[in-house]
């Protein structure tokens, strides 16, 4: 199959060309950066250097590549994980909104078939308490400042592509990444602050994170790319973690000293809403995936994940 990846040289990007192009398919692989092209080529993709934004150019390139299936991989996260920033999400919102409407406009033009989009499996609505949610559950939309606008333009983006017209769209809720390039590895921002003990456990801990390491987020994209009915599927390990312990595993992990304890309270008034809603945080299933798409993490659970997978 001809492939389409876009963002071929961020995070998931990197993991996935390769395991594209070992499973026989021709990928063709954008990145804004001509620096980053001989990595693409090196992974056995034929590079694209285009702009997502440039909706002229990034039409022109997947028509020239005749995709029979298209995966959107396009962010623009800082390297600092600042979600109070007012400005944290607004590049790679413009990429979930105006860059989808460009790749599906390509789509159209070239007479892609498949369109596999990058989402989130942590955007879902909290509960009064942390449940184990699936596809079905609403998203987080109705959050204030700059995490809820970022909702909002998930929830969008993928509106936009379920609803597109001759396209079998399937969208990808993606757990909270782990492994090389992530904010969870060795040199990431994460990490950094957890071995200064300022990423602290919030209220009771009991609010889940849903994680997936990037190999294994690769390899069902491999998945929903070659099979699957259009829609949505969590991609997330078997085992969504309370904080209050996963933080303390993963400090362990890294060498870090235990991470503090601080009230819900104080979490947010010091770190804003997207603080206080860890501590209700909802986890999400990845029964779907693993039935309709065949696809078992390598990683089930972040608890083997965080001490043995690549970092």
């Amino acid at each position: 199959m001809r492939v389409f990846v876009a963002g071929a040289a961020g995070v998931i990007g990197r993991a996935l060309v390769p395991r594209l192009v070992a499973a026989g398919h021709e990928v063709t692989g954008t990145t804004r950066s001509a620096g980053r092209a001989d990595a693409i080529a090196a992974a056995g993709a034929t590079p694209a250097v285009v702009d997502a934004l440039d909706a002229d150019a990034l039409r022109a390139a997947v028509e020239a590549a005749r995709p029979e299936a298209i995966v959107h991989e396009l962010t623009s996260l800082p390297a600092r994980y600042e979600p109070r920033r007012s400005d944290f999400y607004d590049a790679t919102n413009r990429l979930r909104g105006e860059g989808t409407r460009n790749l599906l406009a390509g789509a159209l033009a070239a007479g892609t078939r498949r369109f596999v989009c990058q989402s989130l499996g942590f955007a879902y609505a909290p509960r009064e308490r942390p449940e184990i949610l699936d596809e079905d559950a609403p998203l987080n939309v109705g959050m204030q400042g700059a995490i809820g606008d970022g909702m909002r333009v998930v929830d969008e983006m993928e509106r936009t592509v379920l609803e597109a017209d001759g396209i079998d769209g399937v969208v990808l809720r993606y757990g909270w990444f782990y492994g090389p390039g992530t904010y969870h590895s060795d040199d990431g921002s994460i990490a950094r602050e957890v071995r200064r003990r300022r990423f602290p456990v919030i209220g009771d801990g009991a609010g889940l994170l849903s994680f997936i390491h990037v190999d294994d987020a690769a390899a069902a994209t491999v998945a929903a790319t070659e099979r699957g009915a259009p829609g949505t599927y969590n991609v997330v390990d078997d085992d969504p973690g309370a904080m209050g312990d996963w933080l303390p595993a993963f400090a362990e992990s890294i060498g870090a000293p235990r991470p503090r304890r601080v009230p819900v309270w104080l979490a947010r008034l010091v770190a804003g809403p997207v603080a206080a809603a860890a501590a209700v945080q909802p986890g999400a299933s990845n029964a779907k995936a693993k039935r309709e798409l065949a696809w078992q993490p390598r990683w089930p659970s972040w608890r083997e994940g965080f001490r043995e997978a690549p970092r």
